[in-house]
């Protein structure tokens, strides 16, 4: 998988911490490869680029957890950004990474009650 950056160590420093990956070799003026240390997960290329996101995506990323609220605050210290607020009773949220790519984080355990997401959705500090 490719993601296009324009900030380029922002988006390592993000990446690596938000997948618990490490980089493949250094990372290099274009660009790095980021590897699942594991072995198991894909690898996640981020390459620089000097065209911002697109406005319309085709391709996104799902990270799919168990605690979603924990990882929420997790992703947004790590300096992800919410793009929309939860739909009611939906199992995601869509977030955007430092470059303001989208990509969703969705509790793996739908369906159950997710009041804690919703129409009147105001989980502590986010917006």
């Amino acid at each position: 998988m490719v993601v296009d950056c324009t900030r380029l160590d922002a988006m390592v420093r993000f990446w690596s911490q938000a997948l618990h990956y490490v980089p493949r070799g250094p990372v290099r003026p274009d660009g790095v490869m980021l590897r699942d240390p594991k072995g198991k997960g894909p690898n996640l290329n981020l390459s620089l680029s000097n065209e911002g996101p697109a406005r319309e995506y085709r391709l996104h990323l799902d990270l799919y957890v168990t605690d979603p609220i924990g990882e929420l605050d997790r992703l947004l210290a790590l300096g992800a950004t919410v793009h929309h607020r939860p739909p009611p009773g939906h199992d995601f949220i869509e977030l955007a990474d430092p470059d303001g790519n989208l990509f969703c984080l969705i509790d793996i355990d739908w369906p159950r009650d997710r009041s804690y997401w919703g129409d009147d959705w105001e989980y502590g500090k986010h917006p």
